[in-house]
């Protein structure tokens, strides 16, 4: 028969070396980069899913927009809106939208709005709804380059640029809620009905150059010649260095590899226009400078 012995059990067996805070916190960072991953794969991912969201989809989120609203939220309360040609002056606008879509079979239609404001801006944004400021209004020289301006932002409309931004936005938001217990079915309505997310949609650079490379093809297709794209961007290289830049500029950020494919388009043209004559503005337009 075997002697039975009690052997003594060294002290700290079953504790570890190291601290328990540090254990935690390397789970916790373990967790945490977890997170971050599958969070930037859901957006990346949204922002090919969101593109095979039918158009409709788009329209009905904004059917309800509010015109007042994005006024507010644009330009502040404080502004007094002047609506004594706003009719005539979107309908312009509409008009030389829709002729643009025309020229270049765009796939989607578009409602253009006008803002009293003396913010230097134009954006594209949810449904088609495209925004105009008296101040950018101001700006322009001739139809052309209005032309390059709206055509640039038709074609964030037909690539689904807002769609994409949306979608990535509210991946986001929606995976934060998720992981801080805020929020629930309402949190995406509730963000797609405030006007200042409508107005505040940022593009990637990539699909800023997209939609520069759709406008020229656009003022190709409709004029037969390029005249008011490098206008455009010389008055954007110019504001840079004023006091008031562009608010379009800003969001659209003008690069010089932006200037240069503009130069390298301008030399695949066939020559025909070796002196284009630009298309004028309307009246109305162009009295809007002499109101102020």
């Amino acid at each position: 028969m075997t002697e039975y012995s009690n052997p003594q059990i060294p002290e700290g067996i079953n504790v570890s070396s190291e601290h328990p805070l540090k254990e935690f916190a390397t789970m916790a960072l373990a967790v945490g980069l977890m997170m971050m991953v599958i969070i930037l794969l859901l957006s990346f991912a949204a922002q090919y899913v969101v593109r095979y969201v039918p158009f409709s989809v788009e329209q009905n989120l904004t059917k309800n927009i509010n015109q007042l609203d994005i006024d507010q939220a644009f330009i502040g309360d404080e502004q007094v809106l002047d609506q004594s040609h706003k009719q005539s002056i979107e309908s312009y606008l509409q008009t030389l939208a829709n002729q643009l879509i025309a020229s270049r079979k765009a796939p989607y239609p578009v409602i253009v709005h006008y803002i009293e404001s003396d913010q230097v801006n134009a954006f594209a944004t949810l449904g088609g709804h495209l925004f105009f400021t008296r101040a950018l209004l101001e700006k322009m020289p001739d139809e052309n380059t209005l032309a390059m301006v709206m055509g640039h932002e038709i074609a964030h409309i037909s690539h689904r640029d807002p769609m994409v931004a949306l979608g990535r936005g509210l991946t986001l938001a929606i995976a934060a809620a998720s992981v801080f217990g805020a929020g629930d079915g309402v949190l995406a309505q509730s963000l797609v009905g405030q006007a200042n997310l409508l107005t505040q949609l940022n593009f990637s650079r990539g699909a800023e150059m997209d939609a520069d490379q759709e406008a020229l093809n656009t003022l190709m297709d409709h004029y037969g010649h390029l005249h008011g794209a490098d206008t455009l961007f010389t008055l954007l290289r110019e504001s840079r260095e004023g006091e008031e830049p562009f608010k379009w500029f800003s969001t659209h950020p003008l690069t010089e590899d932006r200037l240069r494919a503009v130069a390298e388009f301008s030399a695949h043209d066939s020559g025909q226009h070796k002196n284009p004559r630009p298309t004028p503005l309307p009246a109305f337009i162009t009295a809007l400078k002499k109101s102020q």
